[in-house]
């Protein structure tokens, strides 16, 4: 009769010599059934039953008190994803010489080991898991929403990694304020543009609070450069949108207060007349391709009429209409201009057209380009004014 409770196989190894090598030999020894045992456990072939058989002897060799037989054990191990979770974690536990490389690249480290480890590890565990090439989805989000600076940045370093756009935005909740994440962050080449936005506001209103507190130059000279720049690093980061992220960051400008007529004045004097073309569509509600219409097609009231839709100050009709007039004489043209090219055309236009234009308008507009067109363009603007205010 088969005993039930006799649960020993009846294939099964003799570990009595395993034992004994454990308990009398030298670390040479040692090092060599951890070698052996690593090499059966690794081996697909070999039965579960036996492979199970040998965890106990295995989890002893993790403890060797001789460091090398540890990390022979570790090294021969590192490669097998057949290792018993048990061993796993006494590898894990070890120093952080033998501990870090295993964690690193071991296929054992499956996706729950790898979430427990970040979880409970310390930081240089953290960062070994983190930094390997199979990092789990359940793990980056483990760490993007709790885990600290260092194993942050880890993970952002680790191009296997892939986040996306909300835990980007909670990283820079989290971290806005820290330098080692943010600079990851900018580098990102698919990183939310309202993140580059309110970050390239942020580094302004910096420049702005530095500049006061110096007394490098007067406190209004200041603010106007520190606004000039910030335009321009927010139209340059919309302009290299693609449409529908235009249109987004457009929502978002809008919704921060951020889509300024200067904003949208400074984009058509340097001949982003896509930009305008979209901004006037979101404020004024009406299709692109509408608006498209009413800007080349359908002449001057039709125009005025989107420009009053939009709520912008009819100051800036003036310029608009311009760089309109501009950008369609271009395109029938079929010519390719540059931003100085185009600001130069605008001033043109200025002043050569548009009759109903008072001497004290077209002065103003002037000012606009003298303030917000590329820099060459901006002298030959204030010039201009110059004179024409002289000659009034």
């Amino acid at each position: 009769m088969v005993d039930p409770l006799n649960t020993e196989p009846s294939f099964g190894l003799d570990l009595s010599v395993f034992e004994i090598v454990l308990e009398r030999g030298f670390p040479e020894e040692r090092k060599k059934l951890a070698i052996e045992l690593s090499g059966l456990t690794a081996n697909a072939e070999t039965p579960n039953g036996e492979r199970n058989q040998v965890v106990p002897i295995i989890l002893k060799l993790s403890v060797d008190t001789d460091k090398e037989v540890r990390s022979v054990l570790a090294e021969a191990l590192a490669l097998t994803p057949l290792a018993h979770p048990d061993i796993v974690f006494s590898i894990a536990a070890d120093d952080d010489d033998i501990a870090i490389p295993f964690l690193a690249r071991s296929p054992a480290v499956d996706a729950w080991k790898m979430l427990a480890i970040v979880r409970v590890g310390d930081l240089p565990r953290q960062i070994a898991i983190v930094s390997r090439p199979d990092l789990t989805a359940e793990t980056i989000a483990e760490v993007v929403e709790s885990r600290e600076v260092a194993t942050c940045a880890a993970l952002l370093d680790n191009p296997a990694a892939t986040l996306d756009a909300a835990q980007i935005h909670t990283l820079y909740k989290r971290f806005g304020q820290t330098p080692e994440i943010i600079e990851r962050l900018l580098a990102m080449p698919d990183l939310p543009l309202d993140i580059r936005i309110t970050q390239a506001k942020r580094a302004s209103n910096r420049i702005h609070q530095l500049m006061a507190e110096k007394g490098w130059i007067p406190a209004n000279d200041a603010a106007a450069l520190v606004a000039d720049a910030e335009e321009s690093a927010i139209l340059s980061i919309l302009v290299n949108a693609t449409p529908p992220e235009m249109d987004r960051v457009i929502k978002f400008l809008t919704s921060k207060g951020m889509l300024t007529p200067s904003l949208i004045l400074r984009a058509a004097c340097l001949g982003e007349m896509e930009a305008v073309e979209r901004a006037l569509s979101h404020l004024a509600g009406v299709p692109v391709g509408r608006v498209r219409q009413m800007m080349y097609v359908q002449g001057a009231m039709s125009f005025r009429s989107l420009h009053s839709k939009s709520g912008l100050p009819q100051s800036c009709f003036g310029l608009l209409r311009a760089a309109s007039d501009v950008a369609r004489e271009v395109k029938e043209e079929g010519l390719r201009i540059d931003s100085s090219g185009f600001g130069r055309r605008v001033i043109e236009a200025l002043m050569t057209r548009y009759e109903s234009i008072s001497v004290a308008d077209r002065s103003k507009l002037l000012d606009f380009v003298g303030r917000l067109a590329e820099d060459r363009v901006r002298t030959i603007a204030k010039r201009l004014r110059a004179d024409l205010m002289r000659a009034a």
